[in-house]
This record gives C-alpha cells, structure tokens and sequence, in this order.
C-alpha cells in the first residue's frame, strides 16, 4: 500500500505516485479520495483514511502522442514478463527479446518486430520467422501507449485499481 492511483478529472489513469505525494495533493485540495484502505494516517491535528485511488480536481491535459522510449524493460513490460510463443512466465533472467523479422534478414529493432521470449523459444526459432519455425505469436507487437505500460506495470500492485484500469487497458 506504499503507491496509489492518480486519476484525471476525466478518470484517465495518469501516474503512480507514493502515498505521501497523494497526501500532498489531498491536503492542497487539489485532488480527492476515491478508494481507500481500512486502516488510516493520523497526526496531532487529523485522521484520514490512507488513498488507494485519488481523482485530481481539475484537468490534467496529456500531450498526445506520448513517445515511450524503446528499451528491453519497456518491452518485457508490454509483453507482462511472458513469452510470446508459448505463454510462459519464467524469471526475468529466462526471458530474452526475439526479433520476429530475424535482423539477419533485415530485421530492424523496432516496437513491432521486437516480442519477449523464453530462451528455449528464442532458440528453437532462431534466424527463422514465426511461421517457418511452425510457432505462433500470441499477439501481434506493438508500439505501446502510455495507459498500456502504466497498466502492465502496475495493475497487479493493487485490487482496487482494476476497475479504473479495465477501460483504458490495451485491447
């Protein structure tokens, strides 16, 4: 419970911010609880219930597009830490990035060529495409957006947040 969900006045999912700094925008009046834990902050002077969820008061607005930069991590969070041909989950130490175009075929290192692969997979494809090698993505590569990486990274951290997430996540 050391994170909570910012929300637009929108309800678009923005940021994860530490519970102190959704404190702040609580005590500035600049945002509101939405969701919050059973147990509470308490000082001298006050008690509030700690945030979970907190919706901002006034717009927020997001330059589009936003340009996530390209980076293994980024990827490995795109892709949820699962191999992309056999839906495997195994530690982040066994899973390597596959060009799907192989780069000895041209192959450039962009979002949608680059999948998350375990390494029995990657090797058993090797400079082969998905279809010569007789393997199957489990879903086509894509540039991400904002929303899809936030979402990836961060939607097991917390219940609550599923429903404020569900319509902004990645089809």
């Amino acid at each position: 419970m050391s994170t909570v969900l910012v929300l637009n006045a929108s309800y678009e999912p923005l940021n994860v911010v530490p519970v102190r700094r959704a404190i702040v925008l609580l005590l500035k009046e600049k945002a509101e609880i939405l969701e919050a834990a059973n147990h509470r902050i308490r000082s001298s002077e006050m008690s509030f219930p700690v945030p979970v969820v907190i919706r901002l008061l006034f717009f927020v607005r997001v330059p589009r597009p936003m340009s996530i930069s390209f980076s293994r991590r980024a990827v490995m969070l795109r892709d949820n830490y699962t191999c992309q041909y056999c839906g495997a989950q195994p530690a982040k130490a066994e899973l390597t990035i596959d060009h799907v175009l192989p780069k000895v075929r041209g192959g450039a290192t962009t979002w949608e060529n680059v999948v998350c692969a375990c390494k029995p997979c990657n090797l058993r494809k090797g400079p082969l495409t998905p279809e010569e090698a007789g393997m199957r993505l489990s879903a086509p590569p894509h540039r991400p957006r904002y929303v899809a990486v936030l979402w990836l990274s961060r939607a097991t951290e917390q219940e609550t947040w599923s429903k404020y997430l569900e319509a902004w996540a990645p089809a």
